[in-house]
């Protein structure tokens, strides 16, 4: 329910729900969705415990008014559960109460910090913060998933704030984009930290099937011996005996990566289905191991594989030339 930009006033202050550059923003390849939102800071109690949340009233979230939804850790730590009711100190000119009511208990991977998020109903937001129906504290920017890297979040960031500072506009001039690359750093340090161990996973995969490959290929040329020196002596060249065994791996290879992917896909569509690897929210933040198919991707990776074995093979390869027929056959 976090948005992937958002907009909002330089100072704080509220801002229409709908902007006048609304339409162009939504035109942009990758937007999917404008949400207005109303964020307060608050203070909850529950009987000796006294802790600090934010609240963020949301549409089409929470069905019933005076309603909320918890983040499981604020629930441990106040010992608050679905049905119970929540005290909720607002501070500004004037301290507001709220008596809310929780209908759901939520795990947010965003609540691993102090700022323990609380979602409410919008219009409940609205009316304690004293906002009219078509005013909120920012507008929240959902992106297709494919658009969710931070160099995309950033290119869109950059392009939405240039709608907006020249529109000319008295409502939108005050106005600023922020991305959830720089409100969350360390969240997208943690996902490129991810990225490097992927790659060099892959690398390191690579090269011990190449080299697995590579003791196989000489173990065939090591046990054909005669028969590399009998084609030789029929006059066949070294490229062209080196060809039928390089073709001869390359079935392996192939055989070998359709089994791989095959087990792969099911895997993926095992734990897509049934979340069957659970991980630690705190460490991970993540509950359970994400799968995502791309088939583009795979494919690339396929390819390149394929390329860097067959490239190591060629390797052993050169053993052919230093076959003597004379010495082979003789032997024979």
């Amino acid at each position: 329910m976090t948005g992937d930009l958002r907009i909002q006033h330089v100072s704080g202050a509220d801002i229409p729900s709908s902007l006048p550059s609304e339409e162009e923003i939504l035109s942009l390849p990758g937007v999917r969705a404008m949400t207005g939102v109303v964020v307060r800071q608050g203070i909850v109690r529950s009987g000796d415990v006294i802790h600090g949340v934010v609240v963020k009233g949301v549409p089409d979230r929470i069905d019933s008014s005076l309603c909320v939804s918890i983040p499981q850790r604020l629930s441990e730590i106040t010992g608050l559960g679905v049905g119970d009711e929540m005290t909720t100190y607002f501070v500004g000119e004037k301290v507001r109460v709220r008596r809310f009511r929780v209908s759901e208990i939520h795990r947010d991977i965003l609540d691993m910090d102090d700022n323990l998020l609380v979602y409410a109903r919008l219009e409940d937001m609205q009316r304690l913060s004293q906002l009219g129906e078509d005013r909120v504290s920012a507008i929240e920017v959902s992106l297709r998933s494919e658009m969710r890297s931070a160099p995309a979040m950033e290119e869109l960031r950059g392009r939405i704030g240039s709608i907006l500072s020249l529109s000319g506009r008295d409502e939108e001039e005050d106005l600023y984009v922020q991305s959830s690359v720089s409100a969350y750093p360390q969240l997208f340090d943690w996902l490129d930290l991810l990225d490097f161990n992927v790659l060099f996973i892959l690398l390191l995969m690579i090269l011990v099937a190449g080299f697995n490959m590579v003791s196989g290929l000489l173990i065939v040329l090591f046990r054909n011996i005669s028969t590399i020196g009998t084609l030789k002596t029929l006059g066949m060249s070294d490229r062209g005996i080196a060809k039928v065994f390089l073709l001869l791996s390359s079935s392996v290879v192939l055989k070998g990566m359709l089994a791989g992917n095959v087990l792969a896909l099911l895997f993926c569509l095992v734990q897509g289905t049934t979340h069957l690897i659970p991980l630690d929210p705190a460490n991970y933040f993540v509950s359970f191991v994400p799968v995502h198919v791309n088939v583009f991707s795979v494919l690339a990776a396929d390819l390149i594989a394929y390329a860097a074995i067959m490239l190591i093979l060629l390797i052993p390869s050169l053993f052919i030339s230093r076959v003597d027929p004379a010495r082979t056959v003789r032997a024979e």
